[in-house]
């Protein structure tokens, strides 16, 4: 008697995987969006899964000898801060973002740079043809004689091309746009994004070639495909930024070589994407002072930037006020204002509020806190706070104001752009040129009004 077949059902949003047919998917939500996978498709699936969870005998640590990661520069100095240093060769990097943002734009400036230094660069474009790629390698002055184009959307044509030449770097755009004659599901697929990232993979490896590949991403900002895409890939970098503003922040979620908490910040010019060179600039503005606004100074890897937080307090004509937050966790403006109506009696529950970090940017640690609340209490008594003071402090939820790591290196910060003046938690151990002022409970913030 046959042995029966067993049948797998794929969700081909997000790669949830069910043997029985589901109209939602359990994971992300999608109606309507599982297909089952047929025998040639799941032998691929087995064959992906091997590579990633390959079992090998264990080694004594000790006995184990250490790799040396050698990394080349990509002549872009914010670049190679988020790569950790560099690009290493060998290694698979995945770039998501909205549309516009400049995915491409950021790699093929990159590919002239690298190229410029002798190094052999293919771009692989599926979106676009080669002519419209010149047009914009015109624009951004990224034409070098060892940059090669290559518009195509088949792997099997794509692997051709690496075996005729010894490129080091290659940039795929996009990898959802790229299918494999092996599958016969669609470009964009689940089965064809795990296929295409795998041969990728293999081929990185095995030929020494350092790979960046771009991702589209989903309505909630994650790469699309399956999740297994980030779990092959050595680094995931996600780009940041509207693209009516000129400012793109560029953040590792995912990096094997280096640290994740560092970020690159480019500034959108006629040339393209480049490093922004004055960036604290960017982010406040030092003109006359103004009731709402308040500074603070936050760390964005071993960068500090001092970033406006603005707020704006007005009389609500709804029984429920409003509460907006834009760059800052709306959760956490609740709790504040809720500890300003209880530790100085602000009728807040009675007024609109609304709080946004200038710039674009979003804030991701709680040193924001304390100037959150000056920005708050300075627009609902109309006082402005003067440019030259910075607001650096977390606020707990009994009203104390805690410290906060590398004070130092803030205050060094502010020093450097012309503040005089810094309230904080407690007086810092070294000595500088701007006043300190100790603050260590919300309700002392009152005085400062």
């Amino acid at each position: 008697m046959a042995k029966k077949k067993t049948s797998l059902f794929e969700c081909q949003h997000c790669g949830e995987q069910a043997t029985k047919w589901l109209g939602k998917c359990p994971n992300c939500g999608s109606w309507d969006s599982f297909v089952e996978l047929n025998q040639d498709q799941q032998e691929v699936l087995k064959q992906t899964s091997k590579v990633i969870n390959t079992d090998t005998k264990a080694v004594p640590i000790t006995q184990i000898k250490q790799d040396d990661v050698i990394r080349f520069s990509s002549n872009n100095d914010e670049f190679d801060l988020v790569l950790g240093g560099g690009i290493v060769p060998g290694s698979l990097t995945l770039i998501g973002g909205s549309p516009g943002v400049g995915k491409s734009t950021l790699l093929l400036k990159v590919a002239g740079s690298i190229a410029a230094s002798g190094k052999k660069v293919l771009y692989v474009s599926g979106e676009e043809s080669a002519g419209q790629i010149k047009l914009r390698a015109n624009r951004l002055e990224a034409n070098h004689d060892d940059v090669y184009l290559l518009s195509e959307i088949k792997l099997e044509e794509i692997q051709d091309e690496l075996l005729r030449v010894n490129y080091e770097v290659v940039i795929i755009d996009s990898i959802q746009t790229i299918y494999s004659s092996n599958l016969t599901s669609a470009p964009g697929s689940v089965s064809q994004v795990r296929e295409i990232t795998f041969e990728l993979m293999r081929k990185a490896k095995e030929s020494n070639i350092a790979m960046f590949i771009i991702g589209h991403i989903t309505k909630d900002g994650s790469i699309a495909g399956p999740r297994v895409l980030e779990h092959m890939v050595d680094t995931v970098l996600y780009f940041e930024g509207e693209s009516s503003k000129e400012l793109r922040m560029l953040r590792g979620f995912k990096n094997r070589f280096g640290s994740t908490s560092e970020i690159g910040i480019f500034e959108m010019t006629n040339e393209g994407l480049v490093s922004a060179k004055d960036i604290t600039s960017k982010f406040f503005d030092k003109s006359k002072a103004q009731s709402g606004s308040a500074l603070t100074i936050v760390m964005e890897g071993s960068r500090a930037l001092i970033l406006e937080v603005q707020a704006l307090v007005t009389e609500s004509t709804n029984p429920n006020p409003k509460r907006s937050a834009t760059g800052f966790d709306g959760a956490r403006l609740n709790m504040l204002l809720a500890l300003l109506e209880k530790k100085i009696d602000l009728p807040l529950n009675h007024y609109d509020v609304f709080v946004n970090i200038s710039g674009g940017i979003k804030i991701k640690e709680s040193s924001a806190d304390l100037a959150v609340v000056a920005a708050i209490i300075s627009s609902f008594r109309d006082r402005p706070i003067s440019k030259e003071s910075v607001f650096i402090g977390e606020v707990s939820l009994t009203g104390e104001i805690k410290d906060v790591f590398s004070i130092d290196m803030r205050l060094k910060e502010a020093q450097a752009q012309g503040i005089q003046k810094a309230v904080i938690a407690q007086k810092p151990n070294m000595k500088l040129n701007l006043k300190c002022f100790p603050v260590d409970e919300v309700s002392k913030m009152i005085e400062l009004f």
